[in-house]
């Protein structure tokens, strides 16, 4: 899971995105914001579940940019479309305070967790890094998650799972540094080696562990105590 990034490239089509929010303000707003980006494009817009799902299957958009900030919202719609198989990323805009929609959405499938307050340029980096594979979370969600899990995760003292026994210890390293939230940019920085060496060893912990992508990466690395809050 990573900070939000990205900048645009000129020599890519555009990053085709439904916007999903109950308030017609909402959805125009979004719209209007995203649509002054050069590589950004709204193709659509829906007001409920029903309608977010089937356009999602229609249209195939690349991210589901989905305003969950009542209670309860956004887990549905984004179970439905991650299970659904589609090419299909869900960002979610969601507020802080609101620990079961992000823990919901978490576990659902869900990509990446913005606060609804978020700045347009953050808004469209974090659509960018989305589209392009990663997660992204904004710190003070991310902290609240991590805080929110604390009670049920290992003694620190504990020894790691035994789940993570197949990994060698650099692809534990850089498991480490994913749930850090650093960037494969970053995590090749950090250990010295090149950002392809990094990938290749992410992918290698992904398959061994059997996950979907770095969202589940980050829960499996708290939940068996290889890493805790604020380590």
């Amino acid at each position: 899971m990573s900070a939000y990034r990205g900048d645009p490239d000129p020599r890519r089509r555009p990053i085709r995105i439904l916007v999903v929010a109950g308030q017609p303000l909402l959805r125009t707003g979004y719209r209007t914001v995203l649509d002054a980006e050069v590589d950004l494009t709204v193709v659509a817009e829906a007001a409920t579940d029903g309608e977010a799902v089937e356009l999602a299957r229609r249209l195939l958009p690349d991210v589901v940019l989905l305003d969950a900030r009542a209670r309860g919202a956004g887990v549905a719609t984004t179970r439905t479309i991650v299970e659904s198989g589609l090419p299909v990323r869900v960002l979610i805009l969601a507020r802080a305070d609101l620990e079961e929609n992000v823990l919901g959405a978490l576990c659902a499938g869900a990509r990446g967790f913005l606060p609804p307050e978020v700045s347009a340029t953050e808004l469209a980096a974090a659509i960018r890094s989305v589209a392009a594979g990663d997660a992204v979370a904004a710190p003070r969600i991310l902290d609240r998650l991590l805080n929110q899990l604390a009670d049920l995760l290992p003694d620190p003292a504990a020894t790691p799972s035994r789940l993570l026994d197949s990994l060698t210890g650099r692809e534990r390293e850089v498991l480490v540094q994913v749930a850090r939230g650093r960037s494969n940019a970053e995590i090749a920085q950090e250990l010295s080696v090149s950002e392809t060496t990094v990938k290749t060893h992410v992918g290698n912990v992904l398959t061994k562990l059997r996950l979907r992508d770095r969202v589940q990466a980050v829960v499996l690395a708290y939940e068996s105590g290889l890493i805790r809050p604020r380590s």
